[in-house]
């Protein structure tokens, strides 16, 4: 079979502002033939997730479950493509969300913290505007605020991925077909700074808006309007305190749920469909060093995992991209004598980190500290690393992302480690190369290595929309 080039030498000199040596003598991947060609896409991200997070998860839904993780099945039966894919950003060898979901979008490397800019001011489209415009419809589904970083790469331009109110005004003009997940205050009159009610203009533009899990369900799966669902202010909760709280799995739909609707919804369009699914949990989890979390949204990201190949595989015109935009804080299971019997001590976990320090106040008692801590993963810890932990809360000490209340997380992660024999790199992202898989239609011609701005090409071919848009 002959191959051919996927891209124009002069695409590939002017698209990359960072130069490395894969930048310069690297082979760029390839397209799909016409006849291996797509309908649909449907791109997954678990943000954030290193190797091990992957591997760890597999690891607890064999051992808990008794069945290997999607993902991995995937590459066990053979029936995946796999690459590994370079992630840096214009800016640094270290990307972060926004650049990483740009280059995807946009096509370019773009500096960390924007979305589809140039270093120049120009503005890259993104390339859920291109379907759009070629007739396909377009969403995303998210467990983080569905204007978060890893979204918004897809859909906006904006100088800032922080400018979340200005980009959920965006959606309204842009009126793609599926949008789901966290950020009420984005949205709620009463939470804006500007007060503007975009909840009440989406529906006046004919928009069905849905606010909880029965919402959702009930939503007429062929249904023509497009579809805002906003569950949560913030991120979604954690898929392991959602699962253990009932009023949380009644208000809350899982990622599996929203990925199901959406590929219902998106599927009524005669011309196909993209759809972005991410677990941007998974990300917040490992800048927190939050076991229980991290392999918990890393399962709930495999459920969505299995909705799709399932689509997928009753649909027959559907490429499945699943990847990550970059590593954060390599966790690991790590060698000692009790490692086995301590990693599956999280096969019972009911509750993450987050729960567990949110719910210690200045005044709680070393006694109360240890029992909470032991009703959420079974682990007892010493009443002076209780100790530790209240002199934290009492003048804390430790910055982080996604961590406004400043919580002890490292320090809890440290006396885990101990009992989960899970271990931690760092509290941020990582610059590692990261997996890369395709199932389906147009998957046939993944070369090896990838540069994360290639896929944007790749996946307009797969569709033949490149020639189009």
């Amino acid at each position: 079979m002959k191959r051919r080039d996927f891209f124009r030498n002069s695409a590939l000199a002017a698209g990359t502002a960072l130069a490395g040596p894969m930048d310069l003598f690297g082979k760029p991947i390839v397209g799909p033939r016409q006849a291996d060609r797509a309908k649909n896409i449907i791109f997954m991200v678990s943000d954030g997730m290193s190797l091990g997070t992957l591997t760890m998860a597999d690891e607890l839904r064999f051992r808990k479950e008794g069945f290997q993780s999607h993902w991995m099945s995937l590459y066990r039966g053979g029936l995946a493509k796999r690459a590994v894919m370079e992630t840096a950003s214009a800016s640094s060898l270290v990307t972060d969300s926004a650049a990483a979901s740009s280059s995807w979008g946009g096509g370019r490397r773009v500096a960390n913290g924007s979305l589809n800019v140039n270093a120049d001011g120009s503005f890259n489209k993104p390339i859920w505007q291109k379907f759009k415009a070629a007739g396909k419809a377009v969403g995303c589904v998210t467990t983080v605020p569905i204007t978060h970083a890893t979204p918004a790469g897809f859909c906006v331009n904006s100088n800032s991925r922080d400018d979340q109110p200005r980009i959920a005004e965006t959606y309204l003009d842009l009126r793609f077909d599926v949008m789901m997940g966290g950020g009420t205050e984005f949205f709620d009159g009463g939470q804006r700074k500007d007060k503007t009610d975009l909840f009440g203009k989406f529906i006046e533009r004919g928009f069905d808006v849905v606010r909880d899990r029965d919402g959702l369900l009930s939503a007429d799966p062929a249904g023509i309007a497009p579809l805002l669902g906003v569950f949560h202010g913030d991120g979604l909760p954690f898929a392991l305190d959602r699962d253990s709280d009932p009023e949380l799995r009644r208000r809350i739909p899982s990622l599996a749920e929203m990925t199901s609707t959406a590929l219902k919804r998106l599927s009524a369009n005669s011309e196909g469909f993209a759809l972005q699914v991410e677990g941007g949990k998974v990300d917040w989890a490992a800048h927190a060093n939050d076991a229980p979390a991290l392999l918990y949204d890393q399962l709930a990201f495999d459920d969505a995992v299995a909705a799709a190949i399932d689509f997928a595989d009753r649909d027959g015109n559907t490429l499945i991209i699943i990847t990550t935009d970059h590593g954060n804080a390599n966790p690991g299971l790590f060698y000692g004598s009790k490692a086995d019997a301590n990693f599956d001590r999280l096969q019972t976990a009911r509750h993450t980190n987050h729960w567990v320090l949110n719910g210690i106040t200045p005044r709680s008692t070393v006694a109360q500290v240890i029992e909470r801590i032991e009703a959420a993963c079974g682990v007892a810890i010493q009443p002076e690393d209780a100790g530790e932990l209240l002199k934290h809360y009492r003048g804390a000490d430790e910055a982080g992302l996604y961590n406004p209340r400043n919580l002890p997380f490292r320090a809890l992660a440290g006396m885990l480690e101990r009992h989960l024999s899970v271990g931690w790199g760092s509290m941020d992202h990582s610059g590692d190369f990261v997996e890369l898989a395709m199932y389906g239609s147009g998957s046939g011609e993944l070369m090896p290595f990838v540069r994360n701005f290639e896929l944007h090409d790749y996946m307009l071919r797969a569709t033949g929309v490149l020639t189009t848009v």
